[in-house]
Formats: C-alpha cells, sequence, structure tokens
C-alpha cells in the first residue's frame, strides 16, 4: 500500500511540474537594444543576474548596480564570456543608505549620456536586524523601499533626457499585505517579514505615481515563487528534502526573470504603463493599490523621509 501511494505522490508532482513549466509565461521578444543603456539593481545574483544576461544578448549596455565589489567582478565576466557582448559593467551602491544612492546617481550621470530602462530589482531580506541606519530608518525598510524611491526620482531628468523609457519595479507578494502606513517607520515588528519582502509598498512607489510621465512608462512585476538559498543554513538532510520539494513548486531563477525581461523588451505595452505583470500577461492590480488617497499619503511621506526637495 505504502508503495502505491509514494508512486501516486510521484506521479503527482511530476504530472504538476509538467503544467507548471507549459503554463509559466516566458518572453520571446528577439528586439535589437543596441545603443540602449539599462540601469538594474541586483543584477549580481538570482533573476537580476538571469535578466541582465538575457538584456546584455539583446545588445544593450548594461550596467549592474549591487554593494559587493567582489561579485560584481565576477558577475561582469560570467556574462561577457556567456554574451560575447563587453558592454556590461558594474558600479557600486548601497540601498540601504540614501548618501551611498545620491553619491551614485551622482555619478551616474557624470558617466552616462542617457538612461532608457531603469529596473529596480535588489531586495535585502534581514528581519534580524534592529537598528537604525543613520538617516533614521531601518536599513532593510531603506534597501527595499527608501533608496529605490530616490533612486528613481532624481534619475528622473535624465531618464526623461533620452525618453521615450521604462521604470520596472520587481516586487513581492507581500505588496497584497494589509500594512497601516506607520510601520515603515518602525524597526522590529511581527510584521518584519513583509517589510524584508522589495518594495511592499509597490503601487505607492515612484512608477506608479509618473505612468505615462513625459514618456517614461512604469511596469511592476512579481516573478512568482522563486528558489532561494533559505535552506542554507539547515542540516544537509533537511536540506535535500527541502530542496527537493521546493524544486517541483517553485520557479528557477530564469523562469522568475521571464515577466522582467518582458516588460523592459516587449513592444507595444506602453498602454499598460502603471499595471502589475505577472507570467508576462497584465493581472489585477492590489486592492490597496487602487486607493489614490493613500497613495499620495504616503508618496508625501515618502518624500519627506528622504528629503527629495
Amino acid at each position: 500500500m505504502l508503495a502505491y501511494i509514494v508512486i501516486f505522490l510521484v506521479c503527482l508532482l511530476i504530472t504538476y511540474k509538467i503544467y507548471f513549466k507549459l503554463t509559466v509565461g516566458w518572453c520571446r521578444s528577439n528586439v535589437c537594444l543596441v545603443g540602449k543603456i539599462v540601469l538594474i539593481t541586483g543584477g549580481n545574483s538570482g533573476i537580476g543576474y538571469k535578466t541582465a544576461c538575457d538584456l546584455t544578448k539583446h545588445g544593450a549596455k548594461v550596467i549592474i548596480a549591487c554593494r559587493s565589489r567582489e561579485r560584481a567582478e565576477k558577475v561582469v565576466k560570467d556574462i561577457v564570456e556567456q554574451t560575447n557582448n563587453e558592454n556590461v559593467s558594474y558600479k557600486l551602491v548601497d540601498l540601504g543608505s540614501l548618501k551611498s544612492v545620491r553619491e551614485f546617481v551622482k555619478e551616474f550621470i557624470a558617466s552616462e549620456d542617457g538612461l532608457d530602462i531603469l529596473i529596480n530589482n535588489a531586495g535585502m531580506q534581514a528581519p534580524s536586524i534592529r537598528r537604525m541606519n543613520r538617516d533614521g530608518l531601518h536599513p532593510v525598510m531603506t534597501a527595499n523601499y527608501f533608496g529605490p524611491f530616490l533612486l528613481t526620482n532624481i534619475l528622473l531628468d535624465l531618464l526623461k533626457k533620452s525618453a521615450p523609457n521604462r521604470i520596472i519595479n520587481v516586487v513581492s507578494v507581500a505588496a497584497k499585505s494589509n500594512l497601516p502606513k506607520w510601520l515603515i517607520l518602525i524597526h522590529s515588528t511581527p510584521f518584519t517579514k513583509f517589510i524584508v519582502n522589495p518594495s511592499f509598498a509597490t503601487y505607492y512607489s515612484p512608477s506608479h505615481s509618473m505612468k505615462n510621465y513625459n514618456q517614461v512608462t512604469t511596469y511592476t512585476l512579481h516573478p512568482g515563487a522563486m528558489l532561494t538559498k533559505i535552506t542554507r543554513q539547515m542540516s544537509l538532510g533537511l536540506k535535500l528534502v527541502l530542496n527537493f520539494c521546493l524544486y517541483w513548486i517553485f520557479k528557477t531563477p530564469l523562469e522568475g526573470a521571464q515577466t522582467t525581461i518582458h516588460c523592459a523588451v516587449a513592444k507595444n505595452i506602453e498602454r499598460y504603463s502603471g499595471s502589475l505583470f505577472s507570467d508576462c500577461w497584465v493581472v489585477d492590480m492590489y486592492k490597496k493599490a487602487k486607493n489614490p488617497e493613500l497613495a499620495r499619503e504616503l508618496w508625501s511621506l515618502s518624500d519627506k523621509l528622504v528629503k527629495l526637495a
């Protein structure tokens, strides 16, 4: 009897995996991006790395923004070897520091004539952090929301200069969460698991308020459940079991990157500016994202906290 149950479960998993593979969104565009400048945060690992690789294959000049020089140098070398496109580089930035973001943008503007595609992909997960940074903000929240908020806004002039272009925000399912606005100010709460997800305030971000602003179109996307390194601290036995289980239900980084790539290269999607994408399709916007009053409140608060003016 046990053998039959095991066989049934294995068949069920295989069937699900086949269905999953057949239904996952895939970008089929072969558009040429030669002459285009792409800036992607967190492009040194995961879906950011796969996105950077693909856009480099399309001929774009890709600039990876990340914190680690060592990892960035390795990634740039790998991408050049894979794509035969040497027009890929990196610049260092710590999105958890507003000072670092401002210094990064200053350097970027000095070295680049324009910017065609901005991809806010980086996200930080460190729920154990309990201290504020020098800006008086929680470093995880800064890296996941305030940093990208500031980065996007102070790059706007450069974006408009080379318009039409695109801003793409990669977010988490935590954007669905019903969090009160004051949670963005605190440093340790039971809701930290939501705060550590990339840009949980998705639709209150610059991209939502600027759709079709001076030909700067904006797109938000959820890459789906991803295979990550969450098991790396576990015992070998538990790690093997969990990795086996996760393989059947989670996307690979390449699969997860497809919607980002789609939003970056797909033609004739300008009319969907400000929309939410998943598996390369437009999906219904999260309920709280449809609240314009809340959007204005959070924009105003974010503006004040990052000292945008």
